[in-house]
């Protein structure tokens, strides 16, 4: 899966965009035709507590996952947003089944 990260604002760090690769890459193992995805990161200033927003964004055929999350870490953002769009995939790929 082809993977495209942004960081508004600032430079997200190597270690970041590796951990957020490795998480989403794992997406594959429940729906193995996601054609590419999308994740951006943002700081939030206006909130001292969780002011780290992750959006992913996965393209499967015929249709776009998105999850946003906030976190105190973007770890930990990165970590609720892959478990969204998971839960997403899985609808997804049994309404797939359910058509054929």
């Amino acid at each position: 899966m082809k993977l495209q990260m942004q960081s508004i604002h600032f430079t997200a760090a190597d270690h970041l965009k590796s951990y957020t690769t490795e998480k989403v890459s794992k997406l594959e193992t429940f729906f193995d035709r996601i054609t590419d995805g999308e994740v951006f990161f943002k700081l939030q200033n206006e909130k001292p507590e969780a002011n780290k927003l992750v959006e992913i964004k996965i393209h499967v055929p015929g249709e776009t996952l998105i999850a946003s999350e906030e976190g105190k870490t973007f770890e930990e953002a990165v970590d609720l947003a892959t478990a969204k769009v998971k839960s997403q995939l899985l609808r997804y790929k049994g309404k797939m089944q359910e058509r054929h």
